[in-house]
């Protein structure tokens, strides 16, 4: 390795694939190839989709870079110049889907005619008189040199619109195409006349089976979307248009699609499921992203860099007692940006802010709760075209537990229900409760309890069923909500009565005393100590509540019953300890409705616990009144 400190030299590249490309870090080795990079080599798959961050404009750039497989690489990124011109492009006599396809398939015709002049005459000794006529095309229409997309784009439109100079294809536009019934029947005839026009030229050449095929590829589609009709058919309409080049240009061409996962899936369209076959959705699990952090590592700082050393050595081994490759991946969304953002977070804040040489657990949790406010802030940004309102319901969970049920997220939503109409109009049929919990699901904040595992949204799974009752916060957005634990459980704080006790005259005991003369004093301690215990035996036995909930539950009676067993019970008084037992009593109380409020009820395998909680404080408060007529008596009826 290099001289230096490691850690100063550790870097897991940029969040945006095309920095990484610009600063080596991604030809260098910081690549992972996946499923869907595969999938897209070798041309199986022609559709990419994945949530922002999730790698597909690196598969792209990877791509581009592997150009060796390919004749040639056309990489379309539309601006919003661009993209108005495709969004506002209409035809008479066609609806928008169908006119915007067209506009991309001239786009693809031009990019295909274009690369095949060029490889002519790079790569064949002998200029076809097809290829001529795809250059003579080319310099009538403008589009034999570079410029601007949006230019070109405009300078097609009106051709498609009007009339193309198709002179070199021995069409005169006037004439030929006179008798077209409306607009859109002569834009299409037009098109054909081009596209007959680039087909026959890759036959002439022989490209399909002489050499690898042009590689044209679409990405970054959601810079020019809105969760607009146009929008949606300019999405329609490339579909459309990939679909019919492939068949028109056979093996010679090859086609990418690049889309965000949301953009995809609020598409509705007739010829939708033709495409099932040409998708591949991104997904990463938790070793992948291992093997991506490792990859990354090594590209920053040398081979020589190892799983053992990264997670052992520069990282601390354990955060909360938990390895630390699992915590950290279980608190990101499973994505690269995320990953590459949370680790450069640790390193920077180790190396940077305190002038460490390894990561310590401190840097871990301090870099934890900055990347959780940012995620935060990120989702809703992410989303905000799609469900400007999703900002507002983050404070349905602020500063409570992150296991929520459907009815005490019913509760807190009914209280904000009107301020949200009022926001957002638009958006009533979304704002419901059903409608919410399916939006919270679906961009990854909320996940759903499924039997004993929690399942987030990804791959292929369900979306929430209406009998699915308790969702859980994801890990990532916990620390920016204050919502650490499970259940918001108020800690059990006997200190008044603890202070009063220990300096209240306590005097010292021999436990073998009460091994044959237990006093009041040290039965009322065992009655403490029997409470805990059978609350924490019920809840042991709860086998349907949610695992963070029991243990959220048992912490807080450990809590209790460690206070219990500190306790002098060979006090020279009782009336300390009856206090001791009021205000246990009166916890468990409370702890019953707060886990009543959470919605933790028989429906989600907590109404047993609730009960023998409730019963417990009853019986201590009777334990507490005995023979001295506590007012402590009626109040447990």
């Amino acid at each position: 390795m290099a001289d230096g400190p490691v850690l100063a030299r550790l870097h897991f590249g940029r969040e945006d694939a095309e920095r990484d490309v610009t600063e080596g870090l991604l030809l260098r080795g910081g690549f992972l190839p996946n499923a869907a990079y595969r999938a897209a080599l070798s041309g199986r798959k022609m559709l990419i989709i994945g949530r922002k961050g999730s790698g597909k404009s690196a598969i792209c750039m990877q791509l581009s870079a592997d150009g060796g497989q390919h004749a040639g690489t056309v990489l379309v990124t539309p601006d919003e110049t661009a993209g108005e011109e495709i969004r506002r492009f209409e035809l008479q006599g066609l609806p928008g889907d169908s006119a915007k396809s067209l506009i991309w398939r001239y786009l693809f015709a031009v990019h295909a005619a274009r690369h095949l002049v060029t490889h002519a005459k790079d790569a064949h000794r002998r200029k076809p008189d097809s290829v001529k006529a795809l250059a003579r095309f080319l310099k009538q229409n403008g589009e034999s040199a570079g410029g601007r997309l949006g230019d070109r784009l405009a300078q097609g439109a009106r051709g498609l619109q009007t009339s193309l100079s198709l002179e070199a294809f021995g069409v005169k536009a006037g004439l030929d195409l006179a008798g077209a019934p409306s607009e859109g029947a002569q834009a299409a005839r037009q098109l054909e006349v081009v596209e007959q026009g680039v087909a026959k030229a890759f036959t002439d050449l022989g490209c399909a089976g002489a050499h690898g095929p042009l590689l044209l590829m679409v990405d970054q589609l959601e810079q020019v979307w809105s969760a607009e009709p146009d929008s949606n058919s300019m999405v329609i309409g490339l579909l459309l248009a990939a679909k019919h080049a492939v068949s028109l240009y056979g093996g010679a061409v090859r086609f990418l699609l690049f889309l965000r996962a949301d953009i995809y899936d609020s598409l509705s369209f007739g010829e939708g499921d033709k495409f099932r076959g040409d998708e591949l959705r991104i997904t990463w699990t938790e070793q992948a992203l291992r093997d991506l952090a490792l990859a990354r590592a090594r590209a920053s700082v040398g081979a020589e860099m190892t799983a053992e050393l990264l997670w052992g050595e520069l990282f601390p081994a354990v955060v909360e007692g938990e390895e630390t490759a699992s915590y950290l991946f279980r608190r990101c969304l499973p994505r690269p940006r995320d990953a590459i953002q949370f680790l450069n977070l640790c390193q920077e804040t180790a190396s940077l802010i305190h002038g460490r040489e390894r990561i310590t657990e401190g840097d871990v949790l301090q870099a934890g709760r900055q990347f959780s406010a940012w995620k935060r802030k990120d989702l809703a940004l992410e989303y905000l075209v799609a469900h400007p309102f999703l900002n507002h319901l983050f404070p349905l969970f602020q500063n409570t537990g992150y296991v929520v049920t459907r009815a005490a997220l019913g509760s807190r939503f009914d209280a904000a229900a009107e301020s949200l109409h009022r926001l957002f109009p638009a958006y009533l049929d979304a704002l419901t409760l059903p409608g919410i919990i399916d939006v919270l699901y679906a961009v990854g904040f909320l996940g759903v309890r499924r039997g004993n595992d929690v399942v987030f949204a990804g791959g292929d799974d369900l979306p929430v069923q209406s009998h699915e009752t308790e969702f859980h916060v994801h890990p990532c957005f916990r620390a920016a909500l204050g919502s650490t634990n499970a259940i918001d459980l108020r800690h059990f704080e006997p200190l008044a009565v603890t202070g009063r006790v220990l300096q209240g005259g306590f005097q010292g005991y021999n436990d073998t005393t009460f091994a044959t003369t237990p006093s009041r004093d040290h039965r009322l301690v065992q009655e403490l100590r029997r409470s805990c215990h059978s609350i924490l035996a019920q809840t042991s036995r709860a086998v349907s509540l949610a695992p963070d909930a029991r243990d959220e539950i048992t912490q807080q009676i450990n809590r209790v019953l460690d206070e219990v067993n500190v306790l002098p019970s060979g006090a020279a008084s009782t009336f300390d300890l009856e206090d001791r037992l009021l205000l246990t009593a009166h916890y468990f109380d409370t702890l019953a409705a707060q886990l009543l409020a959470s919605g933790l009820d028989d429906t989600t395998g907590a109404g047993e616990v609730v009960r023998r909680v409730q019963e417990e404080a009853r019986r201590l408060r009777r334990q507490a009144g005995g023979s001295y007529g506590s007012s402590g008596n009626s109040s447990g009826s």
